[in-house]
């Protein structure tokens, strides 16, 4: 049996005691697997600006480098919310037809596999084919391991332990930035091959982590050709009013905390780049080197910069998708994601507007953290509530990957707006303003909750 009980009889007190060997594996397999994920996300969010500088600087004139740069790395960011739904609505139905495990470990390669590749492209086009299939890796990992944790853990820890899944994503994000502060002064390209490294925990799932029961259970049902039992299908997830119901929910909140952290939430350290770049360029110390040298030395103090803000960023991150599962379980799931929807729109305008120094961007940059990651515990924990085991990949990977497509364009519409506003008096000045308007798309996950179902202290459906 993979979820184990009290041998006395009586309930635990806390939702981590009397739990099987095998599920504490299982959790640290698939925790792995998807901070891994995050961290291959997030080496591109560091590496963006610098990137883009590097490849695009002889093609485009020095006075429009800078606009340029934010509206080609937009596209870039759109291109990877597109290729990270593709993945999802492909893997996820794979996740349900061949098996949580089989699916992790191809998701796993493809992602490690293109990270990889990213450090040897020469042209936006190429950059975007990399990500484009890292993130058809990245989003389909997501699925199976959290189908995977929420039918191996018992009941009572089931919500804990997911949150604590999609938690530990941001020890991911922090890796990405301590990778950056490490390797960036040398070459953003070193940062893409240590992405490469997670393709060797495919030899640990292989070789550990068996198909769960319920799982097996269903496709057996299936096989037997029982009256709605088909398994992975996307037309399924509208077969009835309820799964039509929860499905179109899930996709309007998916697309508040998708369109609100890579819309907005991930262009901080672009922000923080135009703030510190000047700073950086009449400061003593890099005014005394070679004016050859100067360009150069601003770039790494600003790239280190970001880098311990994003780090700061993704403590409050920890926090905030920890503290999520903790407060849906006293005050409900809808309670506690329309709190977090709330206070990240909060939070966004105050960091876009605030940071003015190093300082700043340290206090803001943490509940920022809190509150733009808190949803995507909510997407951990509940989303697996909504769906029967014999489509809950696919309806994960549907409601998470058509968020992105609908989210896509916020990214895209944060490039353009930050060129429409741009002020050549103040560089900061067009992506502040760009923020504030697309920031409201976390208004969209409060439609979602109008009919979203209460999924608090119920068992998975099967």
């Amino acid at each position: 049996m993979t979820q184990s009980s009290n041998e006395t009889g009586t309930v635990p007190r806390w939702w981590f005691q009397g739990v099987s060997r095998y599920a504490w594996m299982v959790l640290i397999v698939c925790a792995l697997g998807w901070l891994f994920d995050t961290m291959d996300q997030h080496l591109f969010t560091l590496v963006r600006g610098p990137s883009l500088n590097e490849i695009l600087k002889a093609k485009v004139p020095a006075e429009e480098l800078d606009a340029t740069v934010k509206n080609v790395g937009g596209w870039l960011t759109a291109v990877f919310l597109l290729g990270w739904a593709a993945g999802g609505f492909l893997f996820g139905m794979i996740g349900d037809r061949l098996g949580r495990t089989r699916t992790m470990v191809l998701t796993i390669l493809m992602y490690a596999a293109f990270t990889g590749l990213n450090a040897l492209v020469q042209a936006p086009w190429q950059y975007a084919l990399c990500r484009f299939f890292t993130a058809m890796g990245v989003g389909g990992e997501f699925a199976a391991g959290a189908a995977l944790v929420a039918e191996v853990w018992p009941e009572r820890s089931r919500t804990m332990a997911l949150g604590t899944l999609q938690a530990l994503s941001a020890v991911g994000n922090m890796t990405a930035a301590v990778i950056t502060l490490v390797l960036s002064a040398y070459s953003w390209r070193y940062v893409f091959v240590v992405g490469a490294v997670p393709a060797l925990l495919v030899v640990w799932i292989r070789r550990s982590v068996r198909e769960p029961e319920k799982w097996l259970h269903a496709k057996e049902v299936a096989r037997e050709g029982r009256a709605g039992t088909e398994v992975g299908s996307i037309r399924a997830l509208f077969s009835t009013k309820m799964l039509s119901r929860n499905t179109i929910a899930g996709v309007l909140l998916g697309t508040a905390g998708v369109g609100g952290v890579w819309g907005v939430g991930f262009f901080l350290p672009d922000l923080l780049g135009s703030v510190m770049k000047p700073v950086y360029a009449a400061a003593p110390n890099i005014l005394a080197l070679p004016e050859a040298d100067r360009a150069a030395a601003v770039t790494t103090a600003v790239q280190a910069l970001k880098s311990k803000v994003f780090f700061v960023q993704q403590i409050g991150a920890f926090i905030g998708m920890f503290g999520y599962a903790a407060l849906s379980q006293r005050i409900g799931r809808k309670p506690a994601l329309a709190l977090v929807l709330g206070l990240a729109f909060v939070a966004v305008q105050g960091a876009f507007w605030g940071v003015r120094d190093p300082l700043s961007a340290y206090l803001l940059a943490f509940p920022m953290g809190v509150f733009c990651l808190a949803p995507f515990s909510a997407y951990a924990v509940y989303f697996p509530e909504l769906y029967p085991t014999r489509l809950r990949a696919t309806g994960v990977g549907f409601c998470y990957n058509s968020a992105r497509i609908l989210a896509a364009g916020a990214p895209f519409l944060l490039g353009q707006l930050s060129r429409h506003f741009a002020d050549p008096m103040d560089e900061t000045m067009g992506i502040r303003k760009a923020a504030t308007i697309v920031a409201f798309v976390y208004f969209v996950g409060f439609a979602g909750l109008l009919f979203a179902p209460e999924t608090k202290g119920k068992p998975l459906p099967e």
